[in-house]
């Protein structure tokens, strides 16, 4: 048995459920800003991190895509930044304009960071995951559930920019300057993540997705120290303990060193952006692992021919392998659900009711 088929056993059919014919499809972002119950749902918490330690939101927030879609796949409503709050660093997220922390501006504000609260502080999350868990067992069609963490590099980035950035002068800066002290704070979100990870495990997520948003800003080299290596350690962390749960990686951005990034990492599955060339992703990375991807999400905003015929591209290019119906990025705040219906009519062949 090569190692696709393999990797195609352990992720393809989780997701799949009951479906064998068309692949499997969910949506990043498939819970959230573009649904009109999940903004009604919204103003039932004070803040998006008040929104994100509520298990009674959290339950229903997730559910609301599988109600409205039926998608394969449940990903679990929260964010990649809860990791940064849990370990002492103040965030807020500001309507319209996103998180905001307090950035670190030195080596010794890490000393103030630590992992050994992260458990304790994201409780309210892992109940979260137990409950909606318990209700996926009662849809008749078995959807999977996802959970998922930021990777190093990336939380890294925002604490240090203190929210987006456009250039990243102020974390590339350090880690190729500092890369002693820039190490200590990987260290430390190693061990976050994993034990975040490790307690959505324990509560009932059966995959897991780790988000590198930010890992194509880097060069190679760089990118083989800040990325792989960092996720290489969390995946040999879950794997030690939970061998059968499948990890997607998605080092978005990442070009031909997503291949490299499949090579050394031991992911299951591979999430890749628009940019990549079909033709290229086929030969260079689903003959080693799943593929999951890979539609613009403003194709998939905008609608008509142009999206359908991406859509029949995809389909046709990744047809021979094991394949993930995907985007290339979270589904934007501003798509028609009528589009979101048409995507899953087109890939599951049949009308979406």
């Amino acid at each position: 048995m090569n190692s696709s088929t393999a990797r195609e056993k352990k992720i393809v059919r989780v997701l799949q459920g009951k479906r064998h014919s068309p692949p499997p499809i969910w949506l990043m972002r498939q819970a959230g800003r573009h649904l009109p119950e999940y903004k009604k749902l919204r103003t039932k918490a004070k803040s998006f991190l008040d929104f994100c330690y509520s298990p009674t939101l959290c339950l229903e927030a997730t559910l609301q895509p599988l109600t409205r879609y039926q998608f394969d796949a449940a990903i679990l409503f929260s964010d990649i930044l809860v990791i940064p709050d849990a370990l002492g660093q103040k965030i807020k997220f500001i309507p319209g304009k996103g998180p905001k922390l307090d950035a670190l501006e030195s080596a010794e504000q890490f000393k103030s960071l630590s992992a050994d609260k992260v458990s304790d502080h994201l409780f309210p999350i892992y109940e979260a995951v137990k409950e909606v868990k318990k209700e996926l067992k009662k849809l008749a069609y078995n959807p999977a559930l996802i959970g998922f963490a930021g990777s190093p590099w990336t939380i890294a980035t925002y604490m240090i920019e203190g929210g987006g950035s456009k250039d990243f002068y102020k974390v590339k800066k350090w880690a190729y300057q500092d890369p002693n002290n820039f190490q200590k704070l990987i260290d430390v979100l190693i061990e976050a993540t994993s034990q975040h990870l490790f307690n959505q495990i324990q509560n009932g997520v059966e995959i897991i997705q780790l988000f590198d948003s930010w890992a194509g800003v880097l060069p190679p080299m760089q990118f083989d120290k800040w990325v792989i290596e960092p996720t290489k350690t969390i995946i040999d962390n879950i794997k030690s303990i939970y061998p059968q749960i499948p990890i997607i990686g998605f080092p978005r951005g990442a070009g031909l060193l997503y291949k490299r990034f499949i090579d050394q990492t031991g992911v299951d599955a591979i999430s890749i952006d628009s940019t990549i060339q079909l033709s290229w992703a086929v030969e260079n990375l689903q003959k080693k692992c799943v593929i999951q991807g890979n539609l613009d999400n403003l194709s998939l905003l905008v609608g008509g021919t142009m999206m359908e015929a991406e859509i029949a591209n995809i389909l046709a290019a990744f047809s021979n392998g094991a394949f993930i119906f995907n985007l290339g990025h979270g589904i934007l705040p501003e798509t028609p659900i009528s589009n979101v219906k048409r995507l899953i009519e087109l890939v599951r062949g049949f009308p979406n009711d």
